[in-house]
């Protein structure tokens, strides 16, 4: 899997802009959903990649052992009990609470997140879909506490990290670790299957630091409603319920968000972006300043070798 040198000084086309005073419109994508080969094995099924192409995500049951999980919920707390963490810049929290929303970065922060990240189940996954050697585009743990966890509107991600982060293409995969269950009603992720399919144009202007704002409630590169309505009129509205230890795979464009949780599950999960190699982040097309390096690699872009992990104190994947 060759990579080739792209060009990071700003000068790269936008074949996808949005924000930029324009009418918000759906325009079909101009990149391909996998790009691997259709010729060649993979580590999932081959009629799994073919789901995910169609629809624009995938739920993986089973991918980690309760063990697994146990080990990493230690982790997850941890993280939220550490104090230092939650008075530092990656630590976010709820609108109008002091509930830890989400750790930014935890693959640099923590040592068993890295090891996770590293983790061929996931990394692996993402270097075939991607068929280019990868690299963390950004990291998280998403809390969702029970009772006040807020919602998540929603968004393609692809859009935000176009146009905030200066990702030039859909070359980059999301992968969410279920840590707790998912149930219907504790503020699932919801996904549009198909909607990978079109870029959401939207409008308005993005605010110079509008990641300060917009971690806690985005309200910018938020589709309009009625470019929303057609979405979800042709491919309806699928809630990513699962045990502990499933993965949620989804394509970087693929339209998505959850409820507010004021049920007394939480909802936890990790978050990793894996972003092809050729695809690096050049300068924003919004023309602003780069968000932190916290919330997207730039300086720090580290091509990540898939390998079997110990994520418990007994078992080391093979």
């Amino acid at each position: 899997m060759a990579t080739e040198d792209i060009d990071t000084s700003g000068g790269a086309e936008d074949i996808y802009p949005s924000r930029c005073g324009i009418k918000a419109a759906l325009v079909e994508r101009q990149d391909p959903v996998v790009y691997a080969s259709s010729s060649e094995g993979g580590p999932i099924d081959r009629s799994l990649v073919k789901q995910y192409d169609r629809q624009g995500f995938l739920v993986l049951e089973n991918v980690f052992s309760a063990k697994e999980v146990a080990y990493l919920r230690r982790e997850l707390d941890h993280l939220r009990n550490d104090e230092r963490i939650k008075t530092s810049q990656e630590a976010i929290t709820e609108p109008g609470g002091e509930d830890v929303r989400s750790i930014f970065k935890v693959h640099k922060i923590s040592s068993v997140f890295a090891k996770l990240a590293n983790d061929r189940r996931l990394a692996g996954l993402a270097q075939y879909l991607l068929n280019d050697r990868v690299y963390i585009h950004q990291s998280r743990v998403n809390y969702k506490p029970g009772f006040r966890g807020k919602e998540f509107y929603w968004h393609s991600d692809f859009e935000t990290w176009h146009v905030e982060d200066g990702m030039p293409r859909m070359r980059a995969v999301s992968m969410s670790i279920a840590l707790t269950e998912n149930f219907e009603c504790n503020g699932p992720l919801m996904l549009v299957p198909g909607s990978h399919r079109s870029y959401a144009i939207c409008e308005g202007e993005t605010p110079e630091e509008h990641y300060k704002l917009s971690l806690k409630k985005q309200e910018y590169g938020i589709p309009a409603d009625e470019n929303l309505r057609e979405m979800v009129q042709q491919g309806g509205i699928v809630s990513a319920t699962g045990k502990p230890g499933s993965v949620i795979v989804f394509e970087c464009n693929t339209m998505h968000g959850s409820n507010s949780n004021i049920t007394p599950f939480p909802r936890s999960n990790v978050f990793f972006v894996y972003n092809a190699l050729n695809n690096r982040v050049v300068d924003p097309f919004s023309g602003l300043a780069p968000r932190p390096e916290y919330i997207c690699s730039r300086a720090e872009i580290e091509p990540i070798e898939p390998q079997s992990v110990k994520l418990s104190d007994e078992e080391v994947h093979e």
